[in-house]
């Protein structure tokens, strides 16, 4: 049971992945995306500068997937129990299966699977119906000596899908899928029940069906869960409209070792001690599984509109942030990127034909570097969603068109706007691009003051420099940065990270050391640990330097009265294996 509209091998939809032609030029394939189809002659070329290297179809590191992965460890016993509770055709031990749902999307497991091997993955994978049949997973699990880990959607970035190496009992792998119904909406109450297995563009469809939205969309919103959203504390590109995950999800229903959490009701808001909901954000598997969620709903908005700045500098673009966000006027979504993801963005536009939009083009670049004075090394973009009233839209667009001449911004139009937002599908899979190109690329984000913002990417720029060169790896980083998230006391900052590996003897190594100290200069500048990916396992090491051993202790001691025996054994952050009284690294 693999979505057979999802790839195994990379990131998005089977049909969908970046080529090289022929003539080096690049083309997504497929249909689903405004960039699809399109001939990028540029962006070959574009890459091979920034990486200081020459990049070409004709040096290709082709994968080699699937890897060889162990055998099931599922003793017949387990897996009679598991068909007979959930029917065979839902119970599973087929290879390619297990392998998928034992990796998420970082960089590394990715080139495990497509150049290396997994040395452990699930060793059963189960399709439950609904909540009961998740519940009744768990006396098996305790009776058979097995151990629960729940899969949405397998997007994380963060290892939280890695078996532990030396878990010694049957792994059963629990996809939600099934779990996607909605069993409750009510428009006049604004909240709405689904179950936990929903993917995002599912949930978004249902709910346009009736006019409504839930406002949340991350990078990954046709790919990954509610459940999984709630288990990472995520964020969506349109928060500043529609909040945060936390601020959406009103209740759940979840399984644990010590019963099922749920209420018959979800109040507006309430006063009554420590909410167990509080406990499961960021959970990531630990605590139990989510099985249902109630979350706010929106009425669809009465208009949307999309606008784009170009300013001459990161650092204009990041002080009109600022005083945009105390305004109380925020748009939708504004994403602030730097001069790098900005000539990204024209290298992956296709090229220009007839002599109409020829013209077009030179006219615009003379106005911006001529006219303007704007250095083509130094401007960057700010792109723009409006969503609302008519009048919350244009009371928001003259504040940004105010604020923006006030910074030395140069107004790009709505089509740039539009553009660079839907783009943020489509790129996602240009990370798997870069694998068959001989590079490796990855991303990483932050939360961090607006007094240490600036400081911090400059910061963590010159430190990916330092390392690179210390490891003597070919050519020159790749490293970009987005201001994605605005709040009263800070921002997001999402990071891109890549360099060629050819000559290279353990490029995943390599990549780690980089990204270890990028994190490492993030905490050192003032930054938190994550924004939204979560900590998984990749970022454990990182934790007593966010938390004090009080703090630390407090979370095993919620996974020790929850799960005293690790039923619910995912091991990510501080609620590792509690029998050794902390997490596994």
């Amino acid at each position: 049971m693999i979505h057979d509209d999802e790839a195994l091998d990379a990131w998005g939809f089977q049909d969908t992945r970046f080529e090289v032609q022929e003539d080096d030029s690049v083309v997504l394939t497929g249909n689903r995306y405004p960039l699809s189809g399109l001939r990028l002659p540029s962006l070959l070329p574009w890459f091979s500068k920034k990486l200081a290297v020459k990049l070409s179809g004709r040096n290709q590191n082709p994968p080699h997937y699937p890897p060889n992965i162990p055998a099931s460890r599922a003793p017949a016993e387990l897996l009679t129990e598991l068909s007979t509770l959930l029917g065979a055709e839902h119970v599973s031990t087929e290879d390619r299966l297990r392998l998928r749902h034992g990796h998420g999307h970082t960089a590394s497991e990715i080139w495990a699977i497509r150049y290396g091997e997994i040395p452990r993955v699930p060793d059963v994978v189960v399709f439950p119906k609904d909540h009961d049949e998740v519940a009744a997973l768990v006396p098996v699990a305790q009776k058979l000596n097995a151990v629960l880990v729940p899969y949405g959607g397998g997007t994380n970035v963060t290892w939280a899908l890695k078996v532990r190496p030396e878990e010694q009992r049957t792994v059963i792998s629990v996809d939600l899928r099934r779990l996607s119904r909605c069993l409750k909406l009510s428009v006049e109450d604004g909240i709405a029940v689904f179950e936990a297995g929903i993917r995002g563009r599912d949930l978004e469809a249902h709910l346009a069906a009736h006019g409504l939205t839930m406002g949340h969309e991350p990078d990954s919103l046709e790919f990954s869960t509610l459940g999984g959203w709630i288990a990472t504390n995520a964020s969506g590109m349109k928060k500043n409209r529609y909040g945060n995950i936390e601020d959406l999800v009103l209740d759940v229903r979840a399984v644990t070792t010590s019963g099922e959490i749920s209420r018959p009701e979800s109040a507006p808001r309430e006063s009554l001690g420590v909410p167990p909901l509080r406990c499961l954000l960021g959970s990531e598997g630990n605590l139990g599984i989510i099985t249902q969620a109630t979350i706010k709903v929106h009425r669809m908005p009465e208009r949307r509109e999309y606008g784009s700045l170009i300013f001459p500098s990161f650092d204009a673009g990041f002080h009109f942030l600022r005083e945009l966000t105390h305004t109380g006027r925020l748009p939708a979504s504004v994403r602030l990127m730097d001069n790098t993801q900005f000539q990204f963005g024209l290298a992956l536009k296709p090229k220009t034909t007839g002599l109409l939009h020829r013209a077009k083009s030179a006219a615009e670049k003379l106005l911006v570097t001529k006219i303007k004075g704007f250095d083509p090394e130094k401007m960057c973009v700010v792109t723009l969603v409006y969503e609302g009233t008519s009048a919350e839209v244009e009371a928001e667009m003259r504040t940004t068109k105010r604020l923006g001449q006030k910074h030395g911004a140069l107004d790009a139009g709505p089509s740039n706007g539009e553009r660079g937002y839907q783009l943020t599908f489509g790129i996602a899979y240009i990370r798997d691009l870069t694998f068959t190109l001989k590079a490796i690329a990855e991303s990483f984000e932050t939360s961090v003051p607006w007094s240490h913002a600036l400081d911090l990417y400059y910061r963590v720029k010159a430190r990916i420099e330092r390392e690179h060169a210390a490891l003597g790896l070919p050519g020159k980083p790749f490293f970009t940065g987005r201001v994605t998230q605005l709040y009263h006391t800070g921002v997001c900052i999402y990071f891109y990270l890549g360099f060629y590996t050819e000559g290279v003897d353990d490029p995943v190594h390599a990549y780690e050391l980089l990204e270890y100290a990028a994190r490492d200069e993030i905490l050192a500048a003032g930054g938190s640990l994550s924004h939204h990916h979560g900590i998984g396992k990749i970022r454990q090491q990182f934790l007593p330097r966010v938390y004090s051993p009080g703090a630390l202790a407090l979370q095993r001691a919620i996974k020790q009265a929850v799960d005293p025996t690790d039923i619910f054994a995912a091991g990510n952050h501080a609620m590792g294996d509690v029998s050794s009284g902390g997490g596994s690294s």
